[in-house]
């Protein structure tokens, strides 16, 4: 993205997903195995038409994005899902195949994770070094990120300031990840719940998760940039790190690009799920950005710390969280204390017209029969038996291979 673009003009999507073996269902590290399968030779990133393919921090992990800017998004979830079926397909003589959800709820990071061994790797052996990266937030995680443009500061304080308010109910929409080790955490996303801390070694890189009060270029370089150069440099003598690549808020300014990156968004169990949801948060950011609920002032006046115990009580009990907060509902034209749940159908009423019918479809799901995370808590019954979590998990398998979501 550059700054050829305006607000909402193109948009830019990454799915990251995770090998599983077919017969036992243990992670499968074999990134590299498949990257050299479509490509001939190993390389980092592959460009297939519109879709590009690379690799992640683990070796179990590939992610496919849109190959730069997009502005046809009601056709995406089909040209992912076209990509998600050539990868299996190329997987199979790896006994490998592609699975959704922000988390394997069964893999021992500890004993499991293989870091990827290719190409520019120096950058990932120097976080392992720091933050050793043998655990649930750093190698048992997928989401899907949204690239958003900016065009020039102005367009950049309106856009930072509507994804601040949009960023703390956004597990209560998108949580896929109630298990780890097997057992429910208590958390609906057990995902974002790992990845708060999951780099407590330098806890300015992550901060609060929602990003502070900057609304422009140089607020943002002094506010959240400096702090992290200054907290990186006892770990950086060789200058591998750079502070705009490790900032690891729930959205990040890309100023390279002029872009913003929304982070906090579980992956789902298929594109069609992935892609609703996507359309469904930009749609909800124009209505901010609009100033169809309350000013850009009162937008921009939320501190991160009040944000964040939002995000916070978002992230353990999803959709099911009451908010009590009457000048938080008021940012999204709501008057009283209602579930998170509530807050989304709401939003939903307000731009479902805007919406292609597959993906209101989808939502709908989400929104009638709860978060991903939700409903596979309901398909478990109780029952956390490793045979049955399995099974569960491979009916997930099967929507991601057919595009359709888990309706229970």
């Amino acid at each position: 993205m550059s700054a050829n673009y305006h607000l909402f003009e193109v948009f830019g999507i990454e799915l990251e997903y995770m090998l599983v073996d077919t017969t036992t269902m243990n992670v499968s590290p074999k990134v590299a195995e498949l990257l050299t399968a479509k490509n001939g030779v190993l390389i980092d990133d592959i460009e297939n038409g519109a879709i590009g393919w690379s690799n992640e921090l683990v070796a179990h992990v590939v992610e496919i994005k849109t190959n730069g800017p997009t502005d046809e998004l009601n056709s995406l979830a089909e040209t992912f899902h076209q990509n998600i079926c050539e990868i299996n397909n190329l997987l199979k003589s790896l006994n490998s195949k592609l699975l959704g959800t922000a988390c394997h709820p069964l893999m021992n990071p500890f004993e499991e994770t293989k870091l990827w061994q290719h190409g520019s790797n120096e950058i990932y052996e120097l976080y392992n070094q720091i933050f050793d990266c043998k655990g649930h937030g750093w190698s048992n995680l997928q989401s899907m990120h949204i690239n958003l443009p900016f065009y020039d500061d102005e367009e950049f304080e309106k856009l930072h300031a509507a994804i601040r308010i949009v960023l703390p109910i956004l597990p209560g929409l998108c949580a896929s990840s109630p298990i780890l080790d097997g057992k429910i955490t208590g958390f609906k996303d057990s995902r974002l719940e790992q990845y708060k801390t999951n780099q407590k070694e330098i806890p300015v890189i992550a901060g609060k998760v929602i990003p502070e009060q900057v609304f422009s270029k140089e607020a943002y370089e002094k506010g959240i940039y400096t702090p992290i150069q200054k907290a990186i440099e006892p770990f950086n003598e060789d200058g591998i790190l750079d502070y705009h690549f490790v900032n690891s808020r729930g959205a990040i300014a890309r100023f390279d690009r002029d872009a913003i990156e929304i982070r906090v968004i579980d992956i789902q169990e298929c594109p069609k799920a992935d892609i609703a949801i996507a359309v469904f948060v930009i749609e909800v950011l124009k209505l901010l950005v609009s100033n169809l609920f309350t000013d850009l002032n009162s937008q921009k006046d939320w501190h991160q710390n009040e944000l964040s115990y939002i995000l916070d009580s978002c992230i353990k009990y999803g959709e099911n969280y009451e908010i009590t907060n009457f000048g938080y509902l008021e940012e999204l034209g709501l008057g009283d204390h209602c579930l998170v749940q509530d807050v989304w159908k709401h939003l939903y009423e307000q731009t479902k017209n805007n919406i292609a019918p597959h993906y209101r479809e989808a939502i709908e799901i989400i929104l009638n029969k709860g978060t991903l995370s939700t409903r596979i808590e309901t398909a478990l019954q109780h029952d956390f038996s490793e045979e049955n979590i399995k099974k569960v998990y491979l009916n997930l398998g099967e929507c991601l291979t057919q595009n359709i979501l888990f309706d229970i």
